[in-house]
Parts: C-alpha cells; sequence; structure tokens
C-alpha cells in the first residue's frame, strides 16, 4: 500500500515530502491550474521532491497527440512518471499502445467493467473516484468493492481517489483499494486523533523521560 498526496502546489508538496510516509504525488489538469508555476515547472518541481511515482493526466484529445503529451510528460520525469489516462474508448486505446513503455493509470473509473477494460489494456492502476461516485452513484464503496473482485490476482491496483475524511479513507481500504491518493488536509488528518492527544498530554504530566 501506498499514500500519495492529490495536489500541485509545491509548497504541500515539500510539506508532505518531508513527512517521509507519503510515497509520491498525483496531478491532474485542474491541480496544475492551481500551482504558480506551469506544469512544465511545477512536474520538475515535484520531481525533485519526491523519489517516488508522479502521476500526470493526458489531456489531449486525439490519439497521436496523447501519445505526443505522454512522452513530453515522460521526458520530465523519467521513470517516476506515471500517466493517467481517461477512461474512455480512446483512453483505453492509448493505455493498451503506450503501457509496455510507460506505466499508465486509467482515471475516472465508475464501473467495474471499466476496470476490466483498464486490466487488458496493461494499466498499472486503475483509479476510482470513491466520494464522487457515492455524489453521483449512491455508493463509491460498493465500486470499489466491485473493482476489487474483477482485478483479483492480477497486476492492476486500486487506486482510491476524491476521499474527504479519514473514515472514508479507511472504508476505501477496506474495499480492496491498494493505493490512496489524498489532498493534503486529509493527508494531515489521518495522523491525529482527540484520544491520541489526550493520552500524550496524560504521559507529559505524569511520567518521566530522558528530557524531562
Amino acid at each position: 500500500m501506498a499514500l500519495y498526496l492529490d495536489s500541485a502546489i509545491v509548497s504541500e508538496a515539500e510539506a508532505a515530502s518531508q513527512l517521509g510516509w507519503v510515497k509520491g504525488v498525483t496531478t491532474n489538469p485542474t491541480l496544475l491550474a492551481k500551482s504558480d508555476l506551469s506544469p512544465q515547472a511545477t512536474l520538475k518541481a515535484l520531481k525533485q521532491l519526491f523519489r517516488g511515482e508522479i502521476y500526470y493526466q493526458l489531456t489531449a484529445l486525439d490519439f497521436d497527440s496523447m501519445l505526443e503529451e505522454a512522452w513530453a510528460a515522460y521526458n520530465i520525469l523519467g521513470e517516476q512518471t506515471v500517466l493517467k489516462v481517461p477512461a474512455t474508448s480512446l483512453g483505453f486505446q492509448v493505455v493498451a499502445h503506450i503501457s509496455p513503455k510507460i506505466a499508465c493509470s486509467v482515471t475516472g473509473i465508475y464501473s467495474a467493467s471499466q476496470a476490466a477494460v483498464a486490466k487488458e489494456a496493461g494499466a498499472k492502476y486503475a483509479i476510482a473516484y470513491v466520494n464522487r461516485a457515492t455524489r453521483f452513484l449512491g455508493d463509491g464503496i460498493t465500486l470499489v468493492k466491485d473493482m476489487a473482485e474483477i482485478l483479483a490476482g492480477s497486476e492492476t491496483k486500486i487506486l482510491a481517489a476524491s476521499i474527504k475524511s479519514p473514515e472514508e479513507a479507511v472504508a476505501t481500504l477496506k474495499a480492496g483499494a491498494y493505493h490512496l491518493t489524498l489532498p493534503w488536509d486529509i493527508l494531515q488528518s489521518l495522523t491525529t486523533h482527540e484520544l491520541s492527544n489526550q493520552t500524550v498530554q496524560e504521559f507529559h504530566q505524569n511520567g518521566r523521560g530522558l528530557l524531562s
């Protein structure tokens, strides 16, 4: 399992990289638009901060342009590249063509059948938008469970995105997601609980240590 930062804000990426347990960064066109830097400069900055995978989503609308954009991303990120390719008929065709050369994820999956095609196309990851699926389909957790059944035993793993709380993150992992990508505030909230803070305070008040 790996936890990723879902952001293209370099200051957030820098803070996440210092935690030591965040393995990489996922971006998308909307997130890149929020960066103060150009997409190229943002990706270069993220590469300097993380040794793990960095995800870039293709925005081109035809086969040849998508391949050109894929190699442009690879020229920046190298072996750290994971392409995010939309779950469309054209997107699956692109994945089948380029996945032997560049790691691919299929993004925006809303059905188990799309996960099956992602597997057959050679995708390394199938990305489910959990909270968004709950809002539009009624149950994002069930979507993850269905995907997990389809992908069981394969090399295609579920990366869950669109997660809005620690509770939703845990439910998603229990449903069969292999990796999570989370915005900075949710990543931070995973580490805290009011009872943990209370327990630490009690030890501090009533105990002794090497420096106290």
